[in-house]
């Protein structure tokens, strides 16, 4: 696959506040967004990945796009069972299930632009931006993204929810990546 998707492709650029959350995208294959804030239509063909300023000096840019492959309504307990206590763990999240991350041929930055939400776009308007407002899609063909859009929220058999791939990944990396919290010394040392 080419890492910029075709142009006609329908791309939400999703906000990645934590390194940990791009992390668990890389190797997990899925991204979270609360329900309550999240943007009307998550069937979308790609995301486009906007870090902010937590990423020192990979911050306020658009470096990776990935595939969606499809999406589930969860709890934030189910998808990081290690915060159970979390004041949102009930709460209801999008678990948008992804493929590879692919690194673009060049950052997208910010420039001016350094708070952003959710942001619709194409393929077409992502392989030619060299700032987050070349993203805007603009005039007439703002009416097109809006259609194909709305077109996307009638088709709710778009996407079936995926089971989880099995991975082969090191429990401890797991652990750290996840932010599960060692188990006791004593268990570890047999007593």
């Amino acid at each position: 696959m080419s890492p910029l998707p075709e142009p006609t492709a329908l791309i939400l650029v999703a906000v990645v506040t934590e390194p940990r959350d791009l992390e668990i995208a890389r190797l997990l294959g899925w991204y979270r967004i609360p329900l309550r804030s999240a943007p009307k239509v998550v069937a979308v063909d790609y995301l486009a990945f906007y870090q902010t300023g937590a990423f020192a000096a990979e911050k306020w840019r658009i470096q990776y796009v990935c595939q969606v492959q499809g999406h589930e309504l969860v709890t934030r307990a189910e998808l990081l069972q290690d915060e159970p206590n979390h004041p949102r763990a009930a709460e209801e999240y999008y678990k948008i299930q992804i493929g590879p991350l692919e690194n673009l041929p060049h950052p997208i930055l910010a420039e001016k632009w350094r708070r952003i939400t959710f942001l619709y776009t194409t393929g077409e308007y992502l392989s030619n931006a060299q700032t987050l407002h070349d993203l805007v899609v603009l005039s007439e063909e703002r009416y097109t993204l809006w259609r194909a859009l709305r077109e996307r929220s009638r088709r709710v058999d778009l996407y079936q929810a995926n089971k989880i791939p099995d991975v082969d990944i090191d429990p401890e990396a797991l652990a750290i990546l996840l932010g599960i919290k060692e188990l006791e010394e004593s268990y570890h040392s047999g007593g």
